[in-house]
């Protein structure tokens, strides 16, 4: 089990160890996406900006990590388990300033209970057209949680040792924005599907976990 005092020995490791970027990304990625962004004219393409956050906290005090699901609506991504965050506001000083408040704004959690420790390797999602930066915080107390009715239908308490159980890696059939009846790498968590964007984030987050430990 991960106990979050001995999981904290292991931040500064975290903060300077290299990104495996698109070797992780890869592992939850089908050729059919590879295979698509290679074909496309990527010079030509100007994605808009958005972030979320990584947030690890303790529960009972193990490590957890905090995922969202995305209310039902008429759009690309309804329904699906990301990490908190939205696009990038002109009054957002940075990124990371983007990543602290749509965390605030969708599950309650105010900037000052955050400690951003670094920023992981950014995706690009082609439905959306929006390359999302991805942060990993720490919060050093159990938390509270106020979702946003609007935007968010549920939140789940990940342990983060299931995050690093590959026992939880699947495939699943499902037909995307780039291809029909395709075998897509998963997380399985529970009823809880994790899958695209977030998925190769969540890859590159416990590549590096798995590194440090």
């Amino acid at each position: 089990m991960m106990d979050f005092s001995e999981f904290l020995k292991y931040i500064p490791k975290i903060a300077k160890e290299s990104l495996p970027a698109t070797h992780a990304h890869a592992k939850m990625v089908p050729p059919e996406r590879i295979e698509f962004l290679q074909k496309q004219n990527m010079q030509n393409v100007v994605p808009k900006k958005a972030a979320v956050m990584m947030l690890l906290y303790p529960k009972n005090k193990l490590t957890h990590l905090a995922l969202i699901v995305r209310n039902s609506y008429p759009g690309i991504h309804a329904s699906q388990v990301a990490f908190p965050g939205g696009k990038v506001e002109l009054f957002d000083s940075d990124l990371s300033e983007t990543a602290l408040r749509e965390t605030h704004e969708e599950i309650g959690v105010g900037k000052d209970k955050i400690n951003v420790i670094r920023a992981f390797s950014q995706v690009y999602i082609p439905p959306s057209n929006y390359l999302v930066a991805p942060f990993l915080g720490v919060s050093y107390e159990e938390l509270f949680f106020d979702l946003c009715p609007d935007e968010v239908s549920g939140l789940i308490e990940m342990p983060l040792n299931r995050v690093l159980d590959e026992a939880n890696v699947t495939q699943v059939k499902m037909t995307t924005s780039y291809a029909e009846d395709i075998s897509v790498p998963a997380f399985q968590m529970d009823e809880h599907l994790i899958w695209g964007a977030t998925a190769m984030m969540l890859s590159e987050l416990k590549e590096i976990i798995k590194k440090v430990l």
